[in-house]
C-alpha cells in the first residue's frame, strides 16, 4: 500500500511511499488522481477543500485551508494554517477507556533489574559524577575519565559525568528547577553510586543539596567540595574507588514488569510518526499500564490541539483540573515571554509532512495509548502513581528527556522520523517511523516501526517491541549507550545574574 486514509472522516490521505504525479488514490468511496509528486509522510486532498474549510486527519481538524485546495493536490504549510488560539476554558467529560485488544493479549513479562537497599529498582548499575554547579564540570569530567581509564568500568555498566551550565547566578524558579533536577538525578536508582562534586561558593550549596536528598545511603552517595580540599582529583578518586567497589557488589534479580517506569517522547517527527511509531508506543504503554507499570507523557506544547483527548481520559476531576493547569500554565509561559503559542512545527517536521501544531499533537499524543491519566507532575517532581502520568516540560528533546528521567523513568522510548543520536541519563531508545531511516542510520536507530506499513501485523510488532523493552531493562544497551552519547539539559526561563 502506497497511501492510507487514517480515519473514514478524513478528507486527506497520507503517502506511505512517494507518490508521483498521475498516480491514482483509490479508496472505497474515492478515486483521486495525484496532481504533483508527493513525498512519503505528506498529505493529499481526497476532495476539493474550500478556503477556510477544515482539513481533517485522524478524524479531527488539523487546521483550515488558507486557499482553495483541489482534489489530488498536496496539502502542506503553504495551503493550511492552524485553528488554534490562546487560553481556553475546558469542561470535564470523562470517557470510558478501552485498552487495545493487543495489550490484553500479550503475556506478562519480567526483567532482570537491581533492587536497591531502599527497595527502589534500577535497570542499570552505573557510577555517576554530578556537579552542583557548572564551575566544576571540568573536575567531574576529569574524575570520570580517570576512573574509566583505571578500571575500564569493570563490574558496572558505565561511568558518566553529567555536566550542566547552572547551579549559580540563577533566581526563583530557575534556581529551584536546577536543584530539583539534580536531586532527582542523584537519587535515581539506575546509579549504584553517585559522587556529588561542588565548588563551595555557589548558590546551590552542597549542604542544601544534601538536605534535599532526605534519608539516603551515605555509602553510595558522597559529596566532594573542591574548595575545601588540597587536591580535588586525588580526593575524588579515593572516594570513587571506594564507591565503585560497593557498586560492584550489586547483582541483577527478577523484577516484575509492574515496577518498570518508562518515558514516552518523540523528536524529529514526520508524517508517519502518528501512523507507525507513536501508535506502537501507545499499545506498548497500554500493555505496561495494564500490568501495573508506569508510563509518562510530556512535551506539553505538543499536546496543544489534542489536550481534550487527554483531559477526558483523566481518572477523576482533580486530575482533570491539574491537566487544565498543565496546558494553560504552559500557554501563559509563552505569552509572558511575548512569543506565539503555536510557533510549531519545526522546519524538519514540515519537511517530513507535518503542517500544523494540531496535526503534530494528534500524532504525538498517540504515544499515550488509551490508558486513563492517573496523575499530573510538575517539572522536577518525582513519580508517585502507577499508570499513565503527564509531566510538565517543553518539547525540546534534551530538556524533556532529562525531565522524564529525573521524574524516575528507567528508560525513554523516543520515536523519530528524521533521526537523532542524543541520549539522556537513562537508556534513550530510538524507534524509527520509517525503514529508510532505520537502514541509513543504523548507529542511531534501535527499533524500526516502519515495517508496519510494509505488511507486518501490529500484534507481531508490539510483541517484538515489548520483548525488546524487557531486554533493554535487563541490561541490553541501546545505541546512545554504546556510543557514549549521554547528557542532561535543565529548563531555564528567567534571568542569569
Amino acid at each position: 500500500m502506497k497511501y492510507i486514509r487514517i480515519n473514514p472522516a478524513d478528507n486527506v490521505a497520507v503517502a506511505l511511499k512517494p507518490l508521483s504525479r498521475g498516480d491514482t488514490i483509490l479508496l472505497d468511496d474515492v478515486s483521486v488522481v495525484v496532481g504533483s509528486d508527493v513525498p512519503a509522510g505528506h498529505k493529499v486532498a481526497l476532495s476539493d477543500i474550500a478556503s477556510g474549510e477544515d482539513v481533517i486527519k485522524y478524524g479531527a481538524p488539523i487546521g483550515h485551508a488558507t486557499k482553495e485546495i483541489n482534489a489530488g493536490e498536496l496539502v502542506n504549510e503553504n495551503n493550511i494554517a492552524t485553528n488554534l488560539g490562546g487560553l481556553l476554558t475546558y469542561e470535564y467529560h470523562p470517557q470510558e477507556t478501552h485498552l487495545s485488544a493487543i495489550a490484553h493479549s500479550l503475556p506478562e513479562v519480567s526483567f532482570q533489574g537491581y533492587r536497591r537497599q531502599n527497595s527502589a529498582v534500577g535497570i542499570r548499575n552505573e557510577v555517576w559524577i554530578v556537579p552542583t554547579v557548572g564551575c566544576v564540570n571540568g573536575v567531574a569530567n576529569a574524575l570520570a575519565g580517570q576512573l574509566q581509564a583505571e578500571t575500564g568500568a569493570e563490574g558496572v555498566d558505565a561511568i558518566v559525568a553529567f555536566t550542566h551550565n547552572y547551579g549559580c547566578s540563577q533566581l526563583g524558579d530557575d534556581h529551584e528547577n536546577t536543584r530539583k533536577i539534580l536531586r532527582d538525578i542523584i537519587l535515581h536508582p539506575n546509579a549504584g553510586a553517585v559522587l556529588v562534586v561542588g565548588l563551595g561558593c555557589e548558590n546551590n550549596q552542597p549542604d542544601t543539596m544534601r538536605d534535599m536528598l532526605g534519608d539516603y545511603d551515605q555509602s553510595r552517595i558522597r559529596f566532594l567540595v573542591t574548595q575545601q580540599v588540597d587536591d580535588e582529583i586525588e580526593t575524588g578518586m579515593t572516594m570513587l574507588r571506594e564507591m565503585l567497589q560497593i557498586a560492584r557488589q550489586d547483582m541483577r534479580s527478577t523484577i516484575p514488569i509492574s515496577e518498570l517506569r518508562v518515558g514516552l517522547k518523540c523528536g524529529g517527527s514526520d508524517g508517519l510518526s502518528g501512523i507507525t511509531a507513536n501508535p506502537i508506543l501507545g499499545v506498548a504503554s497500554d500493555y505496561l499500564t495494564l500490568h501495573g507499570a508506569t508510563t509518562v507523557l510530556t512535551e506539553v506544547p505538543e499536546m496543544f490541539g489534542a489536550e481534550t483527548l487527554l483531559m477526558n481520559r483523566c481518572h477523576d476531576e482533580a486530575t482533570f483540573r491539574k491537566t487544565v493547569s498543565l496546558i494553560n500554565d504552559f500557554k501563559q509561559y509563552f505569552m509572558a515571554s511575548g512569543q506565539p503559542i503555536y510557533e510549531n512545527p519545526s522546519p524538519g517536521n514540515k519537511a517530513g509532512g507535518i503542517s500544523t501544531l494540531e496535526e503534530k499533537s494528534l500524532g504525538c499524543t498517540q504515544k499515550s495509548g488509551a490508558s486513563p491519566v492517573q496523575d499530573v507532575l510538575e517539572y522536577g517532581e518525582r513519580l508517585k502513581s502507577h499508570g499513565l502520568n503527564l509531566l510538565s516540560a517543553p518539547g525540546n528533546d534534551l530538556v524533556a528527556s532529562t525531565a522524564l528521567a529525573a521524574a524516575g523513568c528507567h528508560m525513554v522510548l523516543f520515536t523519530t522520523g528524521r533521526g537523532t543520536p542524543f541520549g539522556t541519563l537513562v537508556p534513550t531508545m530510538k524507534i524509527s517511523t520509517n525503514t529508510p531511516l532505520a537502514q541509513k542510520k543504523q548507529a542511531w536507530i534501535d527499533f524500526n516501526a516502519g515495517t508496519l506499513t510494509e505488511g507486518e501485523p501490529m500484534d507481531s510488532m508490539v510483541q517484538r517491541f515489548v520483548d525488546y523493552i524487557a531486554r533493554v531493562a535487563s541490561g541490553e544497551p541501546v545505541s546512545n549507550e554504546r556510543h557514549g552519547y549521554r547528557e542532561i539539559a535543565i529548563f531555564k526561563t528567567g534571568v542569569t545574574l
